[in-house]
Protein backbone atom coordinates (compact mmCIF):
# COMPACT_ATOMS: atom_id res chain seq x y z
CA UNK A 1 0.00 0.00 0.00
CA UNK A 2 1.83 3.85 -1.08
CA UNK A 3 1.75 5.95 1.67
CA UNK A 4 -0.66 8.03 -0.79
CA UNK A 5 -3.39 5.29 -0.16
CA UNK A 6 -2.94 4.69 3.77
CA UNK A 7 -2.65 8.52 4.87
CA UNK A 8 -2.36 7.06 8.23
CA UNK A 9 1.16 5.71 8.17
CA UNK A 10 4.66 7.16 8.36
CA UNK A 11 7.78 6.23 6.92
CA UNK A 12 8.59 4.45 9.84
CA UNK A 13 5.24 2.50 9.86
CA UNK A 14 3.62 4.03 12.65
CA UNK A 15 0.64 6.82 12.87
CA UNK A 16 2.80 10.24 13.18
CA UNK A 17 1.27 13.12 13.66
CA UNK A 18 2.13 16.72 14.00
CA UNK A 19 0.22 19.93 15.24
CA UNK A 20 1.24 21.85 12.34
CA UNK A 21 -1.36 24.92 13.62
CA UNK A 22 -4.29 25.70 15.84
CA UNK A 23 -6.80 28.21 16.34
CA UNK A 24 -10.69 28.61 18.11
CA UNK A 25 -12.04 26.29 15.42
CA UNK A 26 -9.85 24.29 13.28
CA UNK A 27 -6.25 22.66 13.88
CA UNK A 28 -4.02 21.90 11.18
CA UNK A 29 -2.21 18.39 11.30
CA UNK A 30 0.62 16.38 9.26
CA UNK A 31 -0.23 12.49 9.52
CA UNK A 32 2.07 11.04 7.76
CA UNK A 33 2.37 12.68 4.50
CA UNK A 34 -0.56 14.28 4.55
CA UNK A 35 -1.60 17.35 5.60
CA UNK A 36 -5.70 17.91 6.85
CA UNK A 37 -8.10 20.03 9.21
CA UNK A 38 -9.50 18.92 12.24
CA UNK A 39 -12.74 20.96 14.13
CA UNK A 40 -12.36 21.45 17.53
CA UNK A 41 -14.40 23.36 19.45
CA UNK A 42 -17.95 21.83 18.24
CA UNK A 43 -19.68 18.42 17.64
CA UNK A 44 -20.09 19.10 13.65
CA UNK A 45 -22.43 20.85 12.18
CA UNK A 46 -25.61 21.28 11.17
CA UNK A 47 -27.45 22.12 8.24
CA UNK A 48 -31.44 23.01 7.52
CA UNK A 49 -33.88 22.22 4.63
CA UNK A 50 -36.31 24.76 5.39
CA UNK A 51 -39.27 24.93 3.41
CA UNK A 52 -42.63 27.89 4.21
CA UNK A 53 -46.27 26.24 3.82
CA UNK A 54 -46.00 28.48 0.62
CA UNK A 55 -43.36 26.55 -0.72
CA UNK A 56 -40.61 29.00 -0.22
CA UNK A 57 -37.00 27.55 0.49
CA UNK A 58 -35.13 29.73 2.99
CA UNK A 59 -31.77 30.52 2.21
CA UNK A 60 -29.17 33.07 3.33
CA UNK A 61 -26.36 34.70 1.31
CA UNK A 62 -23.24 35.54 4.07
CA UNK A 63 -20.07 37.10 2.71
CA UNK A 64 -17.15 34.17 3.18
CA UNK A 65 -13.85 35.54 3.15
CA UNK A 66 -11.95 32.30 2.46
CA UNK A 67 -13.73 32.84 -1.44
CA UNK A 68 -13.64 36.23 -1.35
CA UNK A 69 -17.14 36.86 -1.87
CA UNK A 70 -21.05 35.88 -0.93
CA UNK A 71 -22.38 32.17 -0.85
CA UNK A 72 -25.50 30.85 -0.68
CA UNK A 73 -25.97 28.50 2.04
CA UNK A 74 -28.70 26.72 3.57
CA UNK A 75 -28.91 28.20 7.33
CA UNK A 76 -26.37 26.44 9.38
CA UNK A 77 -24.06 26.43 12.23
CA UNK A 78 -21.68 24.62 14.44
CA UNK A 79 -22.68 22.24 17.21
CA UNK A 80 -22.15 22.91 20.89
CA UNK A 81 -19.70 25.68 19.89
CA UNK A 82 -21.19 28.48 21.93
CA UNK A 83 -20.22 28.58 25.79
CA UNK A 84 -23.35 27.35 27.33
CA UNK A 85 -24.29 25.08 24.30
CA UNK A 86 -21.53 22.53 24.99
CA UNK A 87 -23.31 19.30 24.18
CA UNK A 88 -26.14 20.45 22.89
CA UNK A 89 -27.98 17.64 20.35
CA UNK A 90 -27.95 18.55 17.01
CA UNK A 91 -31.53 18.82 16.81
CA UNK A 92 -31.52 21.43 19.59
CA UNK A 93 -28.44 23.53 17.55
CA UNK A 94 -30.43 23.12 14.04
CA UNK A 95 -33.23 24.87 15.62
CA UNK A 96 -31.06 27.54 17.14
CA UNK A 97 -29.15 28.20 13.92
CA UNK A 98 -32.49 28.29 12.31
CA UNK A 99 -33.92 30.97 14.22
CA UNK A 100 -30.67 33.27 14.83
CA UNK A 101 -29.82 33.49 10.60
CA UNK A 102 -33.05 33.53 9.19
CA UNK A 103 -36.27 35.24 12.10
CA UNK A 104 -38.02 31.05 11.44
CA UNK A 105 -39.08 28.49 14.17
CA UNK A 106 -39.71 25.44 13.23
CA UNK A 107 -42.43 22.86 14.90
CA UNK A 108 -40.04 20.36 13.77
CA UNK A 109 -36.73 19.20 13.11
CA UNK A 110 -36.31 16.08 12.10
CA UNK A 111 -32.55 14.75 10.87
CA UNK A 112 -32.29 13.19 7.23
CA UNK A 113 -28.42 12.19 6.91
CA UNK A 114 -24.89 12.63 8.25
CA UNK A 115 -22.02 13.01 5.67
CA UNK A 116 -18.45 14.48 5.46
CA UNK A 117 -17.93 18.18 3.69
CA UNK A 118 -14.92 17.32 2.08
CA UNK A 119 -13.35 14.07 3.21
CA UNK A 120 -9.97 14.68 1.41
CA UNK A 121 -9.26 17.88 3.80
CA UNK A 122 -11.14 17.69 7.16
CA UNK A 123 -12.95 15.46 9.41
CA UNK A 124 -15.82 18.26 9.80
CA UNK A 125 -19.26 16.27 8.95
CA UNK A 126 -22.62 18.18 8.31
CA UNK A 127 -26.20 17.33 9.23
CA UNK A 128 -28.99 17.50 7.30
CA UNK A 129 -31.98 18.52 8.85
CA UNK A 130 -35.54 18.72 7.84
CA UNK A 131 -37.56 21.83 9.10
CA UNK A 132 -41.14 22.46 8.96
CA UNK A 133 -43.86 24.25 10.73
CA UNK A 134 -42.05 27.10 10.03
CA UNK A 135 -43.38 30.19 12.07
CA UNK A 136 -41.21 33.72 11.14
CA UNK A 137 -40.53 35.10 15.01
CA UNK A 138 -37.87 37.47 14.19
CA UNK A 139 -35.60 39.49 11.63
CA UNK A 140 -32.69 36.55 11.32
CA UNK A 141 -29.68 38.02 10.17
CA UNK A 142 -27.78 35.98 12.14
CA UNK A 143 -24.86 37.34 15.40
CA UNK A 144 -23.63 41.08 15.41
CA UNK A 145 -20.45 39.45 14.24
CA UNK A 146 -22.22 38.18 11.17
CA UNK A 147 -23.86 39.61 8.33
CA UNK A 148 -26.35 37.21 7.01
CA UNK A 149 -28.88 38.06 4.34
CA UNK A 150 -32.40 36.00 4.27
CA UNK A 151 -33.99 34.86 0.82
CA UNK A 152 -36.99 32.73 0.57
CA UNK A 153 -37.12 31.71 -3.24
CA UNK A 154 -39.99 29.70 -4.95
CA UNK A 155 -38.89 25.79 -4.39
CA UNK A 156 -40.21 25.81 -8.49
CA UNK A 157 -37.72 29.03 -9.06
CA UNK A 158 -34.51 27.91 -6.96
CA UNK A 159 -32.82 26.47 -9.51
CA UNK A 160 -32.98 29.47 -12.02
CA UNK A 161 -32.57 32.46 -9.14
CA UNK A 162 -29.29 29.93 -8.01
CA UNK A 163 -28.30 30.33 -11.52
CA UNK A 164 -28.91 33.54 -11.99
CA UNK A 165 -26.65 34.60 -8.52
CA UNK A 166 -24.29 32.28 -10.38
CA UNK A 167 -23.81 34.76 -12.95
CA UNK A 168 -23.83 37.60 -11.16
CA UNK A 169 -20.27 36.85 -8.89
CA UNK A 170 -21.91 35.04 -6.67
CA UNK A 171 -20.52 31.50 -4.96
CA UNK A 172 -23.34 28.71 -3.79
CA UNK A 173 -22.36 25.34 -1.78
CA UNK A 174 -22.92 22.53 -3.04
CA UNK A 175 -24.84 21.48 0.06
CA UNK A 176 -27.51 23.99 -1.06
CA UNK A 177 -28.22 21.75 -4.13
CA UNK A 178 -28.44 18.40 -1.74
CA UNK A 179 -31.21 20.34 0.17
CA UNK A 180 -32.91 20.74 -3.09
CA UNK A 181 -33.09 16.80 -3.73
CA UNK A 182 -34.71 16.81 0.19
CA UNK A 183 -37.08 19.93 -0.65
CA UNK A 184 -38.41 18.71 -4.22
CA UNK A 185 -39.36 15.32 -2.42
CA UNK A 186 -40.49 16.30 0.90
CA UNK A 187 -42.56 19.58 0.47
CA UNK A 188 -45.77 19.47 -0.03
CA UNK A 189 -47.68 20.33 -2.74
Amino acid sequence: MSDLSDPTSSASGGRAEEILGQGRFLRLLRRGKWELVERVGADGAAALIAVTDDRRLVLISQPRPALGGDVIELPAGLIGDDPGCEGEGGEVAAARELTEETGYAAAVVERLAIGPTSPGLTNEQITLYWASGLTKVGPGGGLESESITVHEVPLDEVEAWLAARVRAGDHVDLKVYAGLYFAHARAPR
